[in-house]
């Protein structure tokens, strides 16, 4: 199932490094290892393709991993590449700030390499799942351009982070679904950590002042979750 599947993880611990790519490799998966994100970007900018996920150490020499996950998101070849943060800082504005910057789970060390792999292998099969069926998606005033990834009310473009970009995107994509909290913290930010109930409601009011007007078709349904509708 592994075969072929690409995982580069940036770790400045050496020990750390070869410990996570020895397991990842002895899954199947072809792993590689970068001690800075100099070394990282430099064999992206080789590669034909990206890796088909990558593990970013927070706490790095030079750029740290925050920096590099801007980077990856801001650059089209890799703005939905699969990223999992390891540090060992676990506050909840670390956590926050990893998640919303574009970041699809956070593991904090130390971390078990089983519990790794588990979440490796969850990752992969979130993100090829399909669901990225059209490149215009829109809801009365609301158009979401996936493509040029735009968002524009009455024509007007908004300015979305990449957390309440991806969000606006699952709740346009089911509309008129109401979504369970349970499933938009699977879809869109992935494994759960303690801060990600208080996550979502905080991007959900973003989102709403965001949108103005527009962000009244995102209904609470109480004791349930959300969904876009009258």
């Amino acid at each position: 199932m592994n075969a072929g599947k690409v995982i580069w993880i940036v770790e400045d611990d050496g020990d750390i490094r070869d410990l996570v790519v020895y397991a990842l490799q002895a899954k199947g998966f072809a792993a590689e290892g970068f001690e800075d994100g100099a070394a990282f970007f430099a064999a992206l900018g080789k590669a034909g393709v990206p890796p088909h996920l990558a593990l970013l150490d927070v706490m790095l020499p030079g750029e740290d991993g925050l920096s590099l996950l801007k980077r990856l998101r801001a650059a089209g070849r890799t703005k939905r590449l699969p990223v999992i943060m390891l540090t060992a800082k676990g506050s909840e504005f670390d956590k926050v700030t990893g998640l919303d910057l574009g970041a699809d789970d956070y593991l904090p060390k130390p971390f078990g390499v089983l519990e790794l792999i588990a979440r490796v292998n969850a990752l992969l099969r979130r993100n090829g799942d399909g669901e990225r069926t059209a490149k215009i998606l829109s809801y009365k005033n609301i158009l979401l351009d996936d493509e040029r990834r735009m968002v524009r009310v009455d024509g007007e473009k908004i300015v979305l982070t990449f957390k309440e970009y991806e969000l606006l995107r699952h709740i346009l994509i089911n509309a008129e679904i109401v979504l369970s909290r349970e499933s938009i913290l699977e879809k869109v930010w992935g494994y759960d950590v303690e801060v990600e109930s208080r996550t979502l409601d905080m991007h959900i009011k973003m989102l709403r002042r965001k949108l103005g007007a527009a962000g009244g078709h995102i209904k609470t349904v109480r004791n349930v979750g959300y969904t876009l509708g009258e």
